[in-house]
């Protein structure tokens, strides 16, 4: 599905097209995260048409690139191939507080001073040099093409994924755990003669196809917004204690790429070190490929490798390889990098990230490392 870009829903709203929708209300909210509210409850903004008055189609794109993001008074974005650091004093010897991937969203709260600025990018406040942050217009306008339409469980217990957009016993994929983000391929599908007739199409991290793994969820359940990715805390850089060497060797290896592209079918360390796209997969073999490891090609593969052992999530040590799927059939892998976290090549939109070790359902779990 081509997916509009953010320009256009902004575009829409600054025409002042509203009008009253159907008295049918929707059933999820749109929040204003790093991007524009198209949806919101009771609510339609129609798109400027080619007969719209001049009035309302004199939005030039000036004036686009003037308009606050929703969700940041002052936006920067980091301008990096990796990650730029955030450091706790305006200095380069400063203690490391975090660090915000290539394209990465902040609220700017204190200007240029003498080559540094103060930012806040999720839960880090600090310093970043301020050569490589984009500000002002530009970092607006940026942010209208990059921004990432996901889709929030805002539930409790499990959301289920389905394969269709109905309701049967036979077409769940998998679960997606409370606060838990997935992308969106398509806001609303509307469905006739059934229980719940109201649908986001999905996609999960998943070597299925460039997408991923396509499936549904029940709008009721999600809430829908626009975000730019954010800053990771030392915390979730860290492995914890108690780790060997070879472990914390291969996690810190890994995290070397944060930011990275994803690429469907990339494979090969010399992909993965000239940021040439590798996919989850791909990149759990070219990382462990470095310190020796023949891995197989694909997840399904790697999860029933010959010198690999099967454990439990209790069993779980930095290093190891969580598997993600659809019941027995695996399509994602992970590399488990402690305190309940991974670090993945996760879609072609986040690119490698770390993320939270039960946002799916996991599969199968898998020990490499025999130490």
């Amino acid at each position: 599905m081509k997916r509009k870009p953010l320009k256009y829903y902004l575009a829409s709203f600054l025409g002042i097209i509203v009008y009253l929708a159907s008295s049918t209300p929707a059933m999820a909210t749109e929040h204003a995260v790093a991007g524009f509210i198209y949806d919101i409850t009771g609510i339609d903004i129609a798109p400027v048409t080619d007969g719209a008055s001049s009035d309302n189609q004199n939005v030039s794109a000036m004036s686009l690139d003037s308009t606050p993001i929703p969700g940041f008074n002052n936006i920067g974005i980091a301008n990096v191939e990796t990650n730029l650091l955030i450091r706790k004093e305006p200095n380069s010897n400063a203690t490391i507080l975090g660090k915000m991937p290539r394209h990465s969203g902040c609220e700017i709260l204190e200007p240029d001073n003498n080559g540094w600025t103060k930012v806040k990018s999720g839960k880090v406040t600090g310093y970043v040099k301020s050569e490589y942050l984009i500000t002002g217009p530009e970092a607006s306008k940026l942010a209208l093409e990059i921004a990432i339409h996901v889709a929030t469980f805002n539930g409790e217990g499990r959301l289920r994924v389905r394969k269709d957009p109905s309701i049967s016993d036979d077409n769940i994929i998998d679960f997606i755990a409370p606060g838990e983000e997935i992308l969106v391929l398509d806001p609303l599908v509307v469905t006739y003669g059934e229980e719940i007739n109201k649908w986001v199409k999905v996609s999960l991290d998943g070597d299925d196809s460039e997408e991923g793994t396509v499936g549904y969820v029940a709008k009721e359940y999600v809430d829908l917004s626009y975000k730019l990715a954010q800053a990771y805390t030392i915390e979730e850089l860290t492995y914890g204690t108690g780790v060997s060497n070879k472990r914390a060797n291969i996690v810190n290896y890994a995290k070397k790429f944060l930011g990275y592209r994803y690429v469907w079918g990339g494979s090969g360390i010399n992909n993965l070190k000239k940021n040439k796209g590798v996919d989850c997969s791909g990149f759990v073999q070219a990382v462990f490929g470095e310190f020796g490891y023949s891995l197989p090609r694909t997840s399904r593969d790697q999860a029933k490798y010959s010198r690999g052992t099967t454990i439990s999530t209790s069993q779980l040590k930095p290093g190891d390889l969580i598997f993600y799927g659809s019941k027995s059939y695996i399509n994602h892998v992970a590399i488990y990098i402690g305190n309940n976290k991974i670090i993945h090549a996760s879609n072609r939109k986040d690119g490698i990230k770390i993320s939270n070790a039960f946002y799916r359902t996991p599969v199968k779990c898998v020990r490499i490392i025999n130490d």
